[in-house]
């Protein structure tokens, strides 16, 4: 039985259900939820060649962690009307996927179950845009649940 959930959640859908799927277990189990949201620079910095002479890379930096702290703030607030006991976590960039930055966020917070939302794409949709849920059942430790938007 979980006793410590985490959820990681960005602005899809998809991470909505995980965040319903994650509430309602944590409700159903007395368990500690958190729910985490990680910053990837990632497009940023592979993209970054000349970036900086057409926009504020520092300034979209801090956007996307204003962004990153409203999205855990409205999470953390549903959860809490829910019944939950939830906490938040902002997953600070790293030179790292961020399927591995989830994964071991997710260790140092001792969770027994993650909860992420999965798009099920495939093909070349999926060669295009990655899997960060298909990356993470690669490389996490511990049990992992996916919920797919259908």
């Amino acid at each position: 039985m979980s006793k410590r959930i985490f959820v990681a959640i960005d602005d899809s859908s998809t991470s909505q259900k995980a965040l319903d799927e994650a509430v309602r277990l944590a409700s159903a189990l007395g368990a500690d939820l958190c729910i985490a949201t990680a910053i990837d620079e990632g497009p940023l910095m592979q993209h970054g060649m000349g970036l900086g002479s057409f926009v504020d890379v520092d300034k979209v930096k801090m956007e996307m962690r204003e962004v990153g702290m409203t999205l855990l703030d409205q999470a953390v607030a549903s959860a809490t009307a829910a019944g939950c006991r939830a906490e938040r976590m902002l997953i600070e960039p790293s030179q790292r996927r961020v399927a591995e930055m989830i994964a071991e966020a997710a260790s140092q917070w001792h969770a027994d179950l993650v909860v992420v939302g999965t798009h099920g794409r495939r093909g070349f949709e999926r060669m295009l845009v990655g899997s960060v849920a298909e990356n993470l059942v690669r490389i996490a430790t511990t049990s992992l649940m996916l919920v797919r938007e259908n």
